[in-house]
């Protein structure tokens, strides 16, 4: 710290109570503090800090007046001031009687060789309510900052998935300064590449001028009718181009929108198979397609029915084991033998809705390796109708044939099927033995060794002849 150069000739006719003047006004508050560290006097030059009552401290120790956290600076102050190393100025905390603290910077001064100590003190409240200000100023801005961020990036994945093609054109140069997907699919161009373009570009001559009017037109008006353009070569692709005047930031921009007419769309799907899409969307039978791995791209509404959804949409992204078959099983075999065969017919499984009974159902796939993205479709068809003759552990009353009784397996437990095939085997053998006798039962008796009592019973627990006289042997 600098001092006078020459305070013994400039300063040698001040009396004490100038000194007392100057020290007060040197500061908001000033203290005179002896040797033992005791305030002495108090000067406050605040009308703020008047209202506190500070001269209840003359008598008290320097230290009993500050906060517990503050207590170990006032004692460096104190021994600052004594050693003569430097008059550093720390932050002080005095208790207040309104509840908050009051800080006060000191800086502590001792008055000649064996002089008291002053310690000056500036009033810290109104820096700390600038303080205050600045960090609600900063997170005022921090949270404008992200919210304009967040609507930044709403616009941004609206922008990207919306379905009607947008371009944003500089208005004065007619450069294009961004383009969502769609604008590039309608184009026939990817749409980075679109991006630094002129515009209108790829349209033949009549529509280049309707289209260059209606961006002046627009420049001016803000707005203009829409006006219809054709591609270049392909005159069966008619637009409809509509643009309105947007200023950002000091900058014109020009919202560009374009909309394919007579209902095409921009893959300029044959009629054909657009009639076939629609058939499959409503057909009765379930359809869904997945990648090489089972996970759904797209369903059918009549999927949606089977799993007991609220929307197609919902199945989109799942895998399509979550609800056929059952889990890891099924789809295996499903995928293994696509990928070997390329098809698979008549697959039986069961379906599992989100609620409800398991359904029968039978599946036929296909595997589409080529293409932008090979892909696997299933058809799945609800077969209840054909087996009503269900029980509680859905296992067929009678197995009529072999081929019936193969479709089983993966839906019924060992037990069953080996139960079943033996009353299968039971009642060919039985029809064999009427066959071989001609009908004669007491003789299919014999030759299967059982009773005719017997035979009649399994004779009506299989259906098989006329048992309506038991007799005629």
């Amino acid at each position: 710290m600098k001092s006078f150069q020459t305070p013994r000739n400039l300063l040698a006719g001040i009396d004490a109570d100038a000194t007392a003047s100057l020290i007060a006004a040197a500061s908001d508050i000033a203290l005179i503090i002896d040797d033992e560290g005791t305030v002495c006097d108090v000067a406050v030059g605040s009308e703020e800090l008047s209202a506190e009552g500070y001269r209840k401290w003359i008598g008290q120790l320097w230290i009993d007046t500050v906060t517990p956290e503050s207590r170990d600076k006032v004692e460096a102050l104190l021994e600052d001031a004594s050693s003569k190393a430097g008059h550093k100025w720390r932050h002080v905390n005095h208790p207040s009687a309104g509840g908050a603290d009051i800080p006060i910077l000191y800086s502590a001064v001792q008055a000649g060789p064996r002089g008291p100590l002053v310690a000056f003190g500036r009033d810290l409240r109104a820096i700390g309510v600038l303080q205050q200000r600045l960090v609600e100023a900063q997170q005022s801005m921090e949270r404008d900052y992200w919210r304009l961020r967040n609507v930044e990036t709403r616009y941004r994945l609206m922008f990207q998935m919306a379905s009607e093609a947008v371009l944003i054109l500089d208005a004065a140069t007619q450069k294009v300064i961004e383009a969502n997907p769609a604008a590039g699919q309608l184009l026939g161009e990817s749409a980075k590449r679109i991006v630094g373009r002129q515009f209108p570009e790829g349209f033949d001559a009549e529509s280049t001028e309707a289209i260059t009017a209606l961006l002046a037109n627009a420049r001016v008006a803000a707005r203009r009718e829409d006006v219809r353009a054709r591609l270049e070569g392909f005159p069966e692709r008619e637009f409809q181009v509509s643009a309105s005047l947007v200023r950002q930031e000091g900058a014109s921009l020009l919202l560009v929108r374009l909309s394919l007419l007579n209902g095409a769309d921009s893959t300029q799907i044959p009629r054909a198979k657009s009639l076939l899409l629609k058939a499959v969307e409503n057909a009765p039978d379930g359809f869904v397609v997945t990648d090489a791995e089972g996970r759904i791209l797209i369903a059918n509404r009549a999927f949606a029915d089977l799993a007991q959804l609220a929307s197609e949409t919902l199945a989109q992204g799942e895998m399509l084991d979550r609800w056929l078959g059952r889990l890891g099983v099924d789809m295996s075999v499903l995928i293994t033998n696509l990928k070997q065969h390329g098809a698979v017919r008549l697959y039986a499984t069961t379906m599992r809705p989100e609620d409800g009974a398991p359904l029968d159902v039978e599946v036929s796939a296909v595997s589409v390796p080529h293409g932008e993205q090979p892909c696997l479709g299933f058809t799945i068809r609800h077969i209840e109708q054909r087996l009503r003759a269900v029980d509680s552990r859905a296992v067929p009353a009678q197995a009529r044939s072999v081929e019936q009784l193969t479709e089983l397996v993966g839906r019924v437990s060992l037990k069953d099927l080996v139960r079943e095939s033996t009353d299968l085997i039971e009642k060919l053998c039985i029809e064999a033995a009427l066959e071989l006798t001609r009908d004669n039962r007491a003789s299919a008796a014999e030759m299967l060794g059982l009773s005719r009592q017997s035979l009649y019973v399994k004779l009506r627990r299989y259906g098989l002849g006329d048992l309506a006289s038991e007799t005629d042997e």
